[in-house]
């Protein structure tokens, strides 16, 4: 059962009348000054709306009026408070869990108790294990993620005769599919990782998720899980995934009983170390699913987004090309295609983290949903309940921070890992109060360093193997907003032929 567009509508839009008329907003916030629209009840909607489809604007007009204090915007039930310049940014990050919290933060958006499960929700060890293990075999694993980023490739890319004729492939299509297949190598591991239906699965269950919360969020709390259960696609979406893991799972919990903790031909996957860490309930197949699936879903759209604004940006300017491949070349020469030459890129992890700070993935980070009552070191009071966000774009495009900030410098943190004690500040993976593209703090991305790597091992191959222009030659196709969220333009093609240049 689904629900229409017209009637999600128009519950949104009782609830909002209700939560105006009768003060549901938090008054407490009156004196953090409001962008995006009036603050008037009734007449917030018109800035909730504002906010879907112009967000990087409205909050880059409150960081200009408001740098280095708070500002909210208009959502539909009550306000977003954004706090920002390097002191509060820190204080943010910095803020107890217990206080601040992004996991609650996470579970408003993603409805996770009710999309994928309690366990999930309460014990996220699948975070652990994506810090601690997934980065520890990077090394180990290379070859494997090389070789499925070259087959993968060969696939979605479908040269004609000698290559040497343009053909185009359709950006963000193309990059997802390499993207399902190469993380899910690490994951599970071949065969499944080139299975169809499995990798449809996991692009499209971030998706039923996402539309899933949505419908939940809508209902009180004691009919969550019918809402869950009968107007969302999660449950029949788990179902699909345990016909093709419960065969796996069984059988690797069958060699664990009788061979202990290791065996000749051992996984080294996703799976395995999940599976290794498990107690209790969570030992289960339905749980080992969802945790695979939830993996998925911080893996996989992200990492496409990412990667296909870099692609998008080097097809467009292609004159960036030889000074990357000099690079690539001269060092794979030396060291091979291993984990340790993608540490020595400089030039290409350059190109990709000026590719986030340039394009990102949407407009905010670091946000917290407040548990109690929490008072900022400047006064900024935030009630119980309220969410709190850094404005990620508009940090990113502080000329004060960054020269020629609304330009994209491809050697710009190259550039500033050649002053002294710098180096280690300006890596693709590192994080500050003034590039947040991977969050701050203890709850930056678990998951960093797996995707700088697939994302330089994806880049590099690229430019060795092909050359890549833009349909419309020169130009980066515009991309869509919804809300926060940036998605690079669905419909625009890449031209691909084999490398003639040099």
């Amino acid at each position: 059962m689904e629900l229409s567009a017209t009637t999600v509508v128009a519950v949104l839009s009782a609830l909002y009348f209700l939560s105006s008329v009768f003060g549901l907003g938090k008054r407490s916030l009156r004196p953090i000054p409001t962008v995006g629209g009036p603050s008037l009840p009734l007449l917030r909607l018109a800035g909730s709306v504002r906010f879907l489809f112009k967000s990087a604007q409205v909050l880059q007009e409150g960081y200009d009026k408001f740098k280095g204090k708070a500002f909210k915007h208009s959502e539909y039930f009550g306000w977003h408070v954004y706090v920002s310049g390097p002191r509060l940014t820190e204080e943010l990050r910095r803020a107890p869990e217990d206080q601040l919290s992004c996991s609650e933060a996470i579970n408003d958006s993603l409805q996770v108790e009710y999309t994928l499960s309690p366990g999930i929700h309460h014990d996220s060890y699948h975070i652990r294990i994506v810090r601690t293990q997934l980065t520890r075999n990077l090394g180990a694993l290379f070859s494997q993620l090389r070789d499925e980023i070259v087959t993968a490739f060969a696939d979605q890319v479908p040269l004609k005769g000698d290559g040497a004729e343009w053909v185009p492939v359709k950006g963000m299509d193309a990059v997802m599919e390499i993207v399902v297949r190469t993380s899910n190598r690490v994951f599970i591991g071949l065969p499944l990782c080139r299975d169809a239906d499995w990798c449809a699965l996991n692009k499209q269950f971030t998706i039923d998720c996402f539309q899933g919360a949505a419908i939940i969020s809508l209902f009180p709390k004691f009919l969550k899980p019918i809402a869950a259960r009968f107007l969302t696609n999660v449950p029949k979406s788990v179902r699909r995934g345990q016909r093709h893991l419960e065969p796996i799972i069984l059988e690797r919990f069958r060699m664990m009983e009788e061979h202990g903790s290791d065996w000749a031909d051992k996984p080294n996957d996703m799976l395995q170390w999940l599976m290794d860490d498990a107690r209790g309930e969570a030992r289960g197949v339905r749980p080992l699913v969802l945790r695979l699936l939830s993996v998925n879903i911080a893996a996989i759209h992200t990492t496409s987004i990412a990667f296909t604004n870099a692609l998008y940006l080097l097809a467009a300017h292609p004159e960036f090309a030889p000074l990357l491949r000099a690079e690539i070349e001269g060092v794979v020469a030396k060291e091979g295609w291993t984990k340790a030459a993608m540490n020595d890129m400089r030039r290409l992890d350059s190109f990709l983290k000026e590719t986030l700070r340039y394009t990102g993935l949407g407009a905010i980070s670091l946000t917290r949903k407040a548990l109690a009552d929490y008072t900022f070191a400047d006064g900024t009071f935030i009630p119980a309940g309220t969410t709190v966000s850094a404005p990620l774009r508009a940090t990113h495009y502080d000329d004060g921070i960054w020269a020629r900030a609304a330009v994209f410098d491809p050697w710009r943190f190259s550039t500033l890992r050649e002053a002294e004690g710098e180096s280690a500040k300006h890596h693709m993976v590192s994080t500050s109060t003034e590039y947040l593209a991977f969050g701050h703090g203890q709850h930056a991305c678990p998951g960093r360093f797996f995707a700088a790597n697939e994302m330089k091992a994806m880049l590099a191959h690229v430019l060795v193997t092909y050359d890549v222009k833009m349909e419309q030659e020169g130009v980066v196709p515009p991309p869509t907003w919804f809300g926060p969220n940036l998605v690079p333009n669905w419909n625009a093609k890449v031209l691909f032929r084999t490398r003639q240049a040099s």
